[in-house]
């Protein structure tokens, strides 16, 4: 019984730690969000120790605080699958500032009050950023940042909805949670204590990592930007490390990769360019390869051209013109299973874009202006045809 019980918690904790590196705030609306909280001071020390990650909670959030991650701009924020304008991640950066003054309850044609007096900052106007309520795009911008703070736990809708308010004829009411809106910041340095004037300083400086100047502190960060490439990036390759991180890979990776699995349930792959660690429950990763749908077929399809070319002439870079051209050219054996005008070229340009972000996005493919390398990790999508042992083929 007692070993059973042991069992049980282990999967708490596991799940607990993939639920948090796919959604590191957790509210009471995800189903795990109890777990974390039972466990949250073993998780808590487990994040700190391997990652070197703070982990806060409250009854209304269990926040992890991602830090020192590479800018990816392949991970930006979704809704709906549609990825975040300029203006909408300005807009929700302006919301969040704009509640941190609001009262408990707030309407969204009253936040959209606050934003206007918000965005009139100089700053904002000199970079190109404005936002007047004065067409209908703008009140659709101001709606999806709103079901964006909904889907975060920053606000409760009581009465209304965005609809209404976009089309004039009403608007929404909302609960603000401010343990949620609290947690959502997630830096090493208050943004009140930079002094810098430029902007790109500021970013530095509020992301900016310390630590004391020893030999262990050296080792301890190594090890923890390993871990966090490890358990947040789809691939580490091993061209991509530094000489530190390099040779501390080589001499420590059985032991850092033991302590990364056996607490999560990941599963090390170590090949000769690299290490990914696999989730066989699929909950750790943003993007499922292959998926079902046109854009999913079109990926693989994609993908295995690009493993094929890899294969054949390895490192050489394909231009996306080339990639369309093969899509034009095989869209007639597969156009039956993909949706109605799929098979348009100006269609298929736009759904080879979207290959190739979700192919950047799991790092099997590098683009460079508007050329396309194959990763190592793409081998895997390679197609052969199958031989049959026995003097037949």
């Amino acid at each position: 019984m007692i070993e059973i019980e042991q069992r049980r918690l282990a999967a708490e904790r596991a799940r607990s730690i993939r639920a948090l590196l796919h959604e590191p705030m957790l509210t009471p609306a995800h189903a795990v969000f109890g777990d974390a909280r039972r466990h949250r001071e073993w998780l808590r020390a487990w994040f700190a120790r391997e990652c070197g990650w703070p982990l806060i909670d409250s009854p209304a959030v269990v926040r992890l605080r991602k830090q020192g991650l590479e800018g990816d701009s392949s991970r930006g924020a979704e809704l709906g699958g549609i990825a975040l304008s300029r203006r909408r991640y300005v807009l929700l950066c302006l919301a969040l500032a704009g509640l941190e003054r609001a009262e408990s309850q707030i309407t969204l044609g009253n936040l959209a009050q606050r934003l206007l007096g918000l965005a009139g900052d100089p700053k904002l106007v000199e970079a190109g950023i404005e936002f007047t309520l004065g067409n209908h795009e703008e009140r659709r911008d101001l709606a999806a940042v709103a079901k964006l703070l909904l889907g975060m736990g920053v606000l409760k809708r009581v009465a209304g909805d965005e609809q209404s308010y976009v089309h004039g004829s009403g608007d929404a009411l909302y609960d603000v949670d401010r343990h949620v809106l609290s947690a959502t910041l997630a830096v090493t340095t208050g943004p009140s204590l930079v002094n810098a004037q430029d902007i790109y300083t500021q970013i530095a400086a509020v992301s900016t990592e310390t630590f004391p100047d020893s030999d262990d502190a050296r080792n301890r960060a190594i090890r923890h930007r390993l871990s966090r490439r490890l358990l947040d990036d789809p691939v580490m390759y091993y061209d991509e490390l530094d000489s530190a991180e390099t040779e501390y890979l080589t001499k420590q990776r059985p032991h850092l990769l033991r302590r990364l699995t056996e607490e999560t349930g990941l599963v090390a792959e170590v090949r000769a360019e690299g290490i990914a660690l696999l989730d066989p429950n699929g909950e750790t990763t943003d993007y499922g390869m292959p998926e079902e749908g046109t854009e999913g077929h079109i990926t693989l399809l994609v993908a295995e051209q690009l493993a094929r070319i890899h294969r054949e002439t390895p490192n050489s870079e394909i231009t996306q013109d080339s990639l369309l051209r093969h899509l034009i050219e095989i869209a007639p054996t597969h156009r039956t299973h993909w949706k109605k005008d799929a098979t348009k070229p100006e269609n298929l340009k736009l759904l080879l874009e979207v290959a190739l972000e979700k192919l950047v996005a799991l790092r099997l493919v590098a683009r460079r202006n508007d050329t396309v390398l194959a990763r190592p990790a793409l081998a895997r999508y390679a197609y052969r045809p199958a031989t049959i042992t026995g003097g037949q083929r």
